[in-house]
């Protein structure tokens, strides 16, 4: 599960009613830049304070029918369908500026008005991978007869039970293997639930003033207290689906895993989240270096299906989103074509030249899409190729190229080889994606 960082490509406003609070409030999402992680900013204080939503800054506290978040004594409250709108659309860096302690409630309880306001301004690639987490042993958290547990997975997939007393609700399953498209049409329109009785509570200890049958499903012994029907027969399990995506989305980092949540809600999804961020930090500081390499070779191989002896990149150090893209390929004697060209006399062949080149653009093409490793880049046109230098044992390869055109998945890339500062070879090339 490789792909970029991504933001979004301007700002956008979100107002509208706190669900707890019951307080008018005005929110504007911002783009951040790379590595800053989703950042809550009280700009109704003096001076604002800014909460990251981690973590380490998880309300211990406040951890009851939704999820805080705080720092230096300031909360944000129900942060969790804003942080599972950012994860399900897979966007990572955000600033989000709040007048009031709570952003405002979608308005019908579901993540769907969120999801049309951040469509509206689209996403931006930030040209490096994100950090993300492969669960690689199982990690799990147990409170009575709550269970979650984080299976090692390709891809990230949710499967959620829940149990209820009330008929209406009863016990209901569902598995998910989320991305964008799914997140969107199968748990964003899910909306928020409670039981009557457990309405009446809240209210009597001066919460959820904001709350309505316009922003929630209520049921009692009799059924739904709405009008109209459920919007899925498991509508109910599938919130919950929601829920945990945004509460884990505090771990900081996609992670790649199967999680499996039986009867699980906020305080347990947040205790499970600050768990697996534990064996994140303690993994990174056993890691050697100290810190991820971005699009190093371990990555490549991850987007990229050629093996030895053709894979012809070794690290990719610039990129783009869509626009540009500059990588390396050492060039050693034991490169294996220099055994029969020429003996005596090794040079690189011009064609293994553009070949390098064409994989360095295909990294850029494959990175602009979700799940690049299920997609191949077929290269169908190579024009104005020229050599200029011989490439031998010791250079090293230093290939830009620039994206000038692209509609749907075809492209066009014009491409510069360099060797010390020193053109060796230069193309254009036409490629397109294709399913693995």
């Amino acid at each position: 599960m490789v792909r970029q960082q991504r933001t979004i490509k301007k700002s956008f406003k979100y107002d509208g009613i706190g669900l707890h609070t019951g307080k008018q409030v005005s929110t504007e999402v911002k783009p951040a830049p790379l590595d800053n992680g989703i950042v809550f900013k009280r700009i109704d204080l003096d001076p604002p304070v800014e909460i990251p939503a981690n973590v380490d800054h998880i309300h211990q506290e406040e951890i009851r029918r939704n999820t805080t978040i705080t720092k230096d004594g300031v909360d944000v409250h129900t942060v969790e369908h804003f942080l599972a709108t950012a994860a399900g659309l897979h966007v990572d860096n955000l600033i989000v500026e709040i007048d009031s302690d709570e952003p405002p409630e979608p308005k019908d309880g579901s993540c769907l008005s969120l999801v049309g306001a951040f469509n509206s301004v689209g996403f931006e690639g930030q040209g490096v991978p994100t950090r993300s987490f492969k669960v690689k042993s199982p990690i799990s958290h147990v409170e009575n007869d709550i269970e979650l547990i984080a299976l090692p997975h390709d891809g990230f997939r949710v499967s959620f039970t829940i149990d209820y007393e009330n008929p209406h609700i009863g016990t209901q399953y569902a598995s998910y293997e989320l991305d964008p498209e799914v997140f969107v049409n199968e748990i964003a329109p899910s909306r928020t639930f409670a039981l009557k009785s457990d309405v009446e509570m809240l209210r009597s200890e001066g919460l959820i003033k904001g709350g309505s049958l316009d922003n929630a499903i209520v049921v009692d012994d009799n059924g739904l207290l709405n009008k109209g029907p459920l919007r899925f027969e498991d509508e109910f399990v599938r919130h919950k689906i929601l829920d945990i995506i945004g509460d884990l989305n505090l771990i900081g980092n996609p992670i790649e895993a199967h999680v499996i949540a039986i009867r699980s809600g906020h305080q347990s999804n947040l205790r499970f989240a600050k768990k697996i961020g534990d064996v994140i930090k303690q993994s990174r500081r056993s890691a050697a270096g100290g810190r991820d390499k971005f699009w190093d070779i371990n990555v490549i191989q991850r987007i990229m299906p050629h093996r030895y002896p053709f894979l012809l990149v070794d690290r990719i150090l610039e990129m783009e989103d869509k626009k540009s893209v500059v990588g390396l390929k050492n060039i050693t004697i034991n490169e294996p074509f220099f055994s029969g060209h020429f003996p005596g006399r090794p040079i690189m062949p011009a064609v293994l030249i553009i070949e390098a080149m064409a994989q360095v653009g295909g990294i850029l093409l494959l990175s602009s899409v979700d799940k690049p490793e299920k997609y191949l880049v077929y290269f169908i046109g190579i024009d104005k190729a020229k050599f200029r230098r011989p490439v031998v044992p010791g250079d090293q390869v230093r290939f830009e190229l620039e994206m000038t055109s692209l509609k749907k998945r075809f492209c066009k890339m014009k491409g510069m080889a360099y060797v010390d500062g020193k053109v060796v070879a230069e193309a254009e090339l036409t490629s397109t994606i294709v399913n693995r």
